[in-house]
């Protein structure tokens, strides 16, 4: 196929041919049209011009009908393309974003302006399959008290406990009265309030295994206005012995409902995963929130996580919203973390919380002192971060 010319080199073969055009046109566009390495363009060739020979500029330009014109990136197109591309690549060149030659490597990271062509593995495709659930009317997380919030992702690491920690001992220095419920076996949020495993009786396991009752659970904290529902090891087990008790899903529930009215908030830590405790864990609450880090990986199973919402929503817990969505450990200097952002506000709109949880060290080392951030360096970005999400969060309500 013959090779088509453009940009610098095509402009310098017309320059070459404006002299004998201007003695003779006629022959000028009868060579041109016999050359078949060098064409005229058909927007330079008027009607019925050149006829004659094997290949007439008019024929030409009836062969380029079709072919949409690609002039205004044809210097850049030049320096890459060796051979004429088919028509169907021409068509796409017209698009801005794909002016310039894209690179595989590249793809995947420019995943919000080629969203309706991506195909591939990026974060359009992790969140694509949840417009449906996103598009439920999106209300104010500002709420009447008392409010039970599940912490919920079953991807780990993603925050979850950190969240719920911090987030309840930002609240409670707004003066609500706070209660966490630990239902991971980690039982990392227990520790990362102060409580010592061996300095309480009752556990989480206790209550969903043995009917203890909530109130005798409760432990208190060395921050005014924050409690916790201790967690203990046991609480792998029991993932297993729920499974042949009667209304297993509805444990946590009930033992709540002999608490009613004594918290403003209560923060249900719920494990990674999406097995009965966490069913537990969404059936119980009125709200979900969803802490999400800013990387691939963390979007993957955010599907998932939001079809067993409305699972339980419509089985267990028709009163069950999705109101706040946390994007944690953003890290401004990377353009991952600004275009998973991106994507998550545009899918999820304004139940994405505008504060954001930047990735600082003095939050993972807060937990080794056994103290939220707001205590261990109060004047951190973190605990600052903590506090200005609390107002978000909280909204005023009363």
């Amino acid at each position: 196929m013959a090779v088509r010319l453009r940009g610098r080199r095509w402009r310098a073969e017309r320059e070459k041919s404006k002299p004998e055009e201007a003695e003779d046109p006629e022959t000028a566009d009868h060579a041109l049209a016999v050359d078949h390495e060098t064409p005229a363009p058909a927007d330079t060739t008027a009607p019925g011009q050149g006829a004659g020979g094997t290949s007439s500029a008019t024929e030409v330009a009836e062969r380029d009908e079709g072919i949409v014109s690609i002039t205004p990136v044809a210097a850049v197109v030049a320096e890459s393309v060796a051979e004429a591309p088919a028509p169907e690549a021409r068509a796409t060149q017209q698009t801005p974003e794909l002016a310039e030659p894209i690179s595989p490597v590249t793809t995947s990271s420019r995943l919000s302006k080629l969203r309706p062509k991506a195909s591939g593995r990026g974060v359009s495709k992790a969140l694509g399959s949840l417009d449906e659930v996103a598009a439920e009317s999106r209300e104010s997380t500002a709420r009447r008290l008392p409010r039970i919030i599940a912490v919920a992702n079953q991807k780990g690491g993603v925050g979850k406990t950190t969240t719920a920690v911090n987030l309840g001992a930002a609240l409670a220095e707004l003066g609500y009265r706070v209660l966490i419920v630990d239902l991971d076996p980690q039982a990392n949020a227990t520790t990362g309030v102060g409580i010592d495993a061996r300095s309480f009786e009752l556990s989480m396991y206790d209550v969903l295994m043995r009917d203890a009752k909530m109130e005798d659970t409760v432990e208190p904290t060395s921050m005014k206005n924050l409690f916790i529902a201790p967690a203990t090891i046991d609480l792998a087990g029991a993932e297993i012995e729920l499974v042949p008790t009667f209304s297993r899903e509805l444990k946590l529930r009930r033992a709540l409902e002999s608490i009613a009215g004594d918290f403003d908030y209560t923060l249900v830590d719920c494990p990674p995963s999406l097995g009965l405790i966490t069913v537990n864990g969404l059936a119980a609450a009125d709200e979900v929130l969803v802490p999400i880090q800013c990387e691939y990986y963390a979007l993957e199973g955010l599907g998932q996580l939001l079809r067993n919402v409305e699972l339980v929503k419509n089985n267990l817990n028709d009163g069950l919203k999705l109101t706040t969505i946390v994007l944690t450990m953003y890290d401004g200097r990377t353009k991952l973390a600004e275009q998973v952002a991106e994507e998550v506000r545009s899918h999820f709109g304004n139940r994405v919380c505008r504060n954001v949880i930047p990735r600082t060290v003095r939050i993972s080392e807060a937990p080794s002192f056994g103290q939220p951030i707001t205590a261990f360096d109060p004047g951190s970005r973190g605990a600052i971060a903590y506090r200005e999400l609390a107002k978000e969060v909280s909204g005023g309500a009363s």
